[in-house]
């Protein structure tokens, strides 16, 4: 398994193509796969602001296209210099794949890792 470290520096890297036109709030997401494959996200506005795409999305929806069904680790990362969690549609999204899924966070200093069922319990899941 790769180290969240090295998923963290991915997220990074990826947060440098976000499209953020009205916030100037940059977000990066690295996606692992349970096969070992890394997909990665940045956050996309757009001005009806209800066509815009959270980073976490944006890699999930790559990795899915490409026929990734099982998910190991995400790791989210702004330009917001604190850890960033991702928001509601984002954890629900997420959750269809599982909620054993880990999230990890870095602040530029620190990382915190999390489960997805630790940020959204009770997860609205219908398998």
């Amino acid at each position: 398994m790769m180290n969240y470290d090295s998923l963290v520096s991915k997220a990074k890297e990826a947060m440098k193509n976000a499209y953020t036109k009205y916030s100037g709030f940059d977000v990066g997401a690295a996606l692992l796969t349970k096969s070992g494959k890394v997909y990665t996200g940045c956050n996309i506005e757009n001005s009806s602001y209800g066509a815009t795409i959270c980073a976490e999305r944006v890699a999930f929806v790559k990795a899915i296209s490409d026929g990734e069904r099982e998910f190991e680790a995400i790791a989210i990362v702004s330009s917001g210099g604190d850890y960033t969690y991702p928001c509601g549609i984002c954890r629900q999204f997420m959750s269809e794949w599982g909620t054993d899924l880990k999230l990890i966070f870095d602040n530029g200093s620190e990382t915190k890792v999390y489960t997805l069922e630790q940020l959204l319990p009770e997860a609205f899941i219908k398998f």
